[in-house]
This record gives structure tokens, C-alpha cells and sequence, in this order.
């Protein structure tokens, strides 16, 4: 099948999922590109592990529509099969089997040909930097050595389509940012990636689109800007003084100036209106407080991160 930029690999259209009484999806629809990056977050229990067991075919009972290159899933998961490389929540191997033993079982698996399954493991292994550890049987292995060795499987057949539940917990930090790297170059290359985490850093650091789940709704959908534009209408700036004359509330006088809070001795937190030009605006609390004859030592923007995004929308829904 051929690939066009932008065109819509994953669509979920009103999909809802029910554990007897409990409603785990609720009318839940989302699109996303070929190329992109979908980082998928909420709360324990929002729904993020059903999606994607929906998506890999796990899941057969649900209402609604979920399609993968054009093939509506589950009834031709068969067709897309191929194209999906999967890391479930909590990675199994045989613990008896070494490295290249168990990635050559899930390559035949795969129907990969021995050729290119020698050819493939070399290359996977270099890249996620398992090489000394090939020969090694899984039960040898850190935790986070066998979160890696499940990575190495889903991406042992070149999967179009990489679908990862918390594909970066239990790493530590070199290994976080090495798979971080590597997703954001498959990426370019052409590569889908959706992956859940509670580590809303790492989703911020490389997801070109994040989903917000809560209570089986999808609250919001759109890259960290659009996120932010819902909740973040002002832009703080927080000002070190180490002389704070008399006559600094008068700043609140100043164009774009709504709010000033004295946090500390020393330390203001001025809020100005996001539409105003947060440069000229800048300039003229600089030259104000410079003429009062206050000491300033720093003066910089607070910059709202996604985890101040989440907690806005997720506080706001609860």
C-alpha cells in the first residue's frame, strides 16, 4: 500500500468500550498521520491500555470504528499485521531463551526470512545498544535491559506503525534519552509512533501531538501550543530584585500589566495578557523598575510545561 504525507494511518471514530458496568472508552476519536508522534496520557485507569489493545487487535468487542491504513480493525487486522510493531505494558520473553534466541522466535514469527532476520537483529541491537548483551539469556538481564530487548522486537520487521505502552518506564535517564533520540528518527524516516507514559517529560521532549485521557474521555487533542492556548491565556514573568523600591505597584499602571504578587522579599511575579507583545511589554517594566532605582538580578518568563497543562485539564475535569 502506498503512503502520501499526511495521510491518516490510525483513525478512531466514536469508539466506546464497556467492562460490564464500567465504561472504560466513552465516544473516544482521534486521527493521526503517517510520521507522526502521538503521545498518549492520563491517569491510571483513563482507557490509554484499552486503546491500544483495541488498535493491536486484542480487543474485538467494542462499538464504534477503528481503522489502520484504511483496513477497518479488528475484522482485517490480518491485513495490517505486518505493518505494526507492538510493545505491550509489561515486556514476557521465555527468560530461558538469550537474546538472539528469543528475537529470532518472534522474527519467524513475523515471517521474516532468516536472512533478513540475521541482518535485522545486528541492526536493532547496534541501535538500541544491546550488542554486548546478545548472547545473554533474558533472566540475566536488568529490568530495563529486557525494556529495550522488547523494543528490539517490535522494531525487528520495520514496522510502519510502532505502537508502544510505556515504552520508557523503569529506563534510566542515558537510555531514556538514547530511545527518545532513536523514535524521533524513526519519525523522520517515515515511522508512526503511539505510545503512552506517565513521564510527562518525555512525552513533551518528542510527542508532535499528545491526547489527554481521563475517565475513558478524550479531553483534548492537539500539539503542546494548542494545549496550552485553552487554559494559558496570560504569560507570567518572574522578576529577582535584590532592591525593591517603593512605588513598584505601580507597575500594574503599565499596558498589558493585569496582575503583580509578591511571592517573596526580592522575587514579583508580574501576569501580562498573552495577546499583547510580551517583548514591549517586558521593556517597559524593565525601564519602570530601572527608574525606581531597583536592582534587578533576573527577569524571565514562566513558561507553562505539559505537566501544568495536564493537571489544568485533568483538575478541571475531576
Amino acid at each position: 500500500m502506498d503512503y502520501t504525507e499526511n495521510k491518516k494511518l490510525i483513525v478512531f471514530d466514536r469508539v466506546t468500550k464497556k467492562y460490564g458496568n464500567l465504561l472504560a472508552l466513552d465516544d473516544v476519536s482521534f486521527k493521526i498521520n503517517e510520521g507522526e508522534i502521538f503521545g498518549y496520557i492520563g491517569p491510571n485507569g483513563a482507557g490509554k491500555t484499552t486503546t491500544i489493545k483495541i488498535m493491536v487487535g486484542l480487543m474485538r468487542e467494542f462499538s464504534g470504528n477503528c481503522t489502520i491504513a484504511d483496513y477497518s480493525i479488528p475484522d482485517n487486522f490480518m491485513n495490517v499485521q505486518g505493518l505494526i510493531g507492538y510493545l505491550p505494558q509489561e515486556v514476557t520473553f521465555q527468560e530461558w531463551r538469550t537474546v538472539d534466541h528469543a528475537l529470532k522466535t518472534f522474527g519467524k514469527l513475523s515471517g521474516m526470512t532468516d536472512n533478513d532476520l540475521e541482518q535485522r537483529i545486528k541492526a536493532v541491537l547496534d541501535l538500541l545498544d544491546l550488542t554486548e548483551v546478545k548472547n545473554k539469556k533474558i533472566q540475566k538481564l536488568s529490568g530495563g535491559m529486557v525494556q529495550k530487548v522488547g523494543l528490539a522486537q517490535a522494531l525487528l520487521h520495520t514496522p510502519k506503525l510502532l505502537i508502544l505502552d510505556e515504552p520508557l518506564s523503569g529506563l534510566d535517564p542515558a537510555s531514556r534519552f538514547m530511545i527518545k533520540q532513536t523514535l524521533k528518527e524513526l519519525s523522520k524516516n517515515g515511522t508512526t509512533i503511539f505510545f503512552s507514559s506517565h513521564i510527562l517529560s518525555d512525552v513533551q521532549d518528542i510527542a508532535t501531538k499528545i491526547g489527554i485521557l481521563n475517565k475513558g474521555h478524550l479531553l483534548k487533542i492537539g500539539n503542546l501550543d494548542e494545549l496550552k492556548s485553552e487554559f494559558f491565556q496570560t504569560q507570567d514573568i518572574e522578576i529577582s530584585l535584590s532592591h525593591l523600591a517603593e512605588g513598584w505597584r505601580n507597575l500594574i499602571s503599565l499596558p498589558g500589566v493585569n496582575k503583580i504578587q509578591q511571592k517573596e522579599p526580592g522575587k514579583l511575579i508580574l501576569t501580562t495578557e498573552k495577546a499583547m507583545d510580551l517583548d514591549e511589554v517586558s521593556h517597559n517594566i524593565i525601564r519602570q523598575l530601572i527608574e525606581l532605582d531597583c536592582r534587578i538580578r533576573s527577569f524571565k518568563p514562566i513558561i507553562p510545561n505539559l505537566d501544568d497543562v495536564y493537571l489544568k485539564y485533568i483538575n478541571e475535569d475531576n
